[in-house]
C-alpha cells in the first residue's frame, strides 16, 4: 500500500514538474515571439496616445481602456483564430498575410514621411504634427468614433504582433502555438496599453505637482518633457514601420523562392560582421536594420504614389477631405 502511495507520489511529482517545464517553455517562446513583435509594438505605442488628444484628462483612461479591450479581442477572437487555421492547414498563406501586412507598414511609414515634407514646404518649419493637433483641438471629439477608429488601427497592428510571434513558433505544436499566442496578445496588449496611459496622464501629474506647490520644478519639467517623448515616440514609430516592413518583405521573398534581394543585405551583413571584430554582431544587425529600413522606404514611396491619388479621388467623389 505504502509502495503504491509513493509509486503514485513520484507519478505527480514527475507529472508536476513536466507541467512546469511546459509552462516555462510557453513563457520563454511567448516572450521571444514578444520580442520578434517589437518593431510593431513601438509604433502601436507610438500611434495610440493621438486618438486621445483633444479628449477632457477625465475621459484620457476610460477611452485607452475602451480602446485596449477593442485591441485584446482583434488579438484573442478574430486574429488568433485565423492565424492558427492558417498556420496549420496552409502555412504559404501565414507569410503571404504577413508581407502584405508589411507593405502596409511600409505604406504607412512613407506616408508619414511624406506628408510632413510637404506640410514642411507648404509651412516653413511648422511641422505637421502641430496642425493636426490644431486640428484635433478645433474639432468636437465624437467618442465612440475615436475608439472605433483606434480599434480598426489597432487591427491591422495587431495582426502584424500575432503573424509576427506566429513565425517564430511554428515549430510548436497546435495547443502550444494557441497558448503562447494568447499570452503574447494579453502580454502586448498590456505593455502598450499601460505605457500609452502612463504617457497620457504624465502631463497631468506635472500640472498636479504645479498646482500643488510641491515640487514645482519636476512638474513643470514633466508638462514640457510630454510633447518632446510624443515627438521623439512619433519618429521612432516611421523608423519602425519602415524598418520591420521592409524587413519582412526581404524575408518574405526569400521564403517564396526569390533570393536576391534578401541574399545581397545578408552578404552585406556578413561582410560588415566579419570586418568590425567585437562591435560585429552589432554592426552587423545594424547594417540590416539600415537596409531593411532602406527598402522599407523604396516600397513604402512607391506604394503611396499609387494609393495616394487613388484615395483623394475617392474621397472627393464623395464629398470628404482627403486622407493624408
Amino acid at each position: 500500500m505504502a509502495g503504491g502511495l509513493f509509486a503514485l507520489l513520484d507519478d505527480v511529482a514527475a507529472l508536476a514538474r513536466l507541467a512546469a517545464a511546459s509552462t516555462d517553455d510557453v513563457a520563454a517562446a511567448a516572450g521571444r515571439a514578444s520580442a520578434k513583435a517589437a518593431g510593431v509594438v513601438i509604433d502601436d505605442t507610438a500611434v495610440t496616445p493621438r486618438y486621445v488628444q483633444g479628449l477632457a484628462a477625465e475621459r484620457e483612461l476610460p477611452i485607452i481602456k475602451r480602446i485596449a479591450i477593442g485591441s485584446l479581442r482583434n488579438k484573442l477572437l478574430f486574429i488568433l483564430p485565423i492565424a492558427l487555421v492558417l498556420s496549420e492547414f496552409l502555412p504559404i498563406a501565414v507569410t503571404i498575410l504577413l508581407m502584405l501586412g508589411g507593405t502596409y507598414l511600409c505604406f504607412e511609414g512613407a506616408g508619414k514621411i511624406i506628408h510632413a515634407l510637404k506640410h514642411r514646404r507648404e509651412h516653413g518649419h511648422e511641422s505637421a504634427v502641430e496642425r493636426e493637433d490644431e486640428d484635433v483641438a478645433t474639432e468636437k471629439i465624437d467618442e465612440d468614433e475615436v475608439v472605433s477608429g483606434a480599434v480598426r488601427t489597432d487591427f491591422i497592428l495587431s495582426g502584424e504582433i500575432m503573424v509576427i510571434a506566429l513565425k517564430s513558433v511554428t515549430d510548436q505544436p497546435l495547443v502550444s502555438r494557441a497558448i503562447i499566442l494568447a499570452v503574447v496578445a494579453v502580454l502586448i496588449t498590456v505593455l502598450v496599453y499601460g505605457f500609452v496611459a502612463l504617457i497620457v496622464k504624465m502631463d497631468d501629474v506635472g500640472l498636479s505637482l504645479i498646482e500643488g506647490g510641491k515640487s514645482e520644478k519636476f512638474g513643470r519639467f514633466l508638462v514640457n518633457l510630454m510633447p518632446k517623448v510624443m515627438a521623439f515616440l512619433s519618429t521612432v514609430g516611421v523608423v519602425a514601420m519602415l524598418w520591420v516592413g521592409g524587413h519582412i518583405l526581404l524575408v518574405g521573398t526569400d521564403e517564396l523562392g526569390f533570393h536576391p534581394l534578401y541574399s545581397a543585405v545578408h552578404h552585406v551583413e556578413e561582410a560588415v560582421h566579419e570586418a568590425t571584430g567585437a562591435l560585429g554582431g552589432v554592426l552587423g544587425w545594424l547594417t540590416n536594420t539600415v537596409a531593411s529600413g532602406i527598402f522599407g522606404l523604396i516600397v513604402g514611396t512607391i506604394v503611396a504614389l499609387i494609393v495616394t491619388p487613388i484615395l483623394a479621388a475617392r474621397a472627393k467623389s464623395k464629398g470628404e477631405a482627403p486622407a493624408h
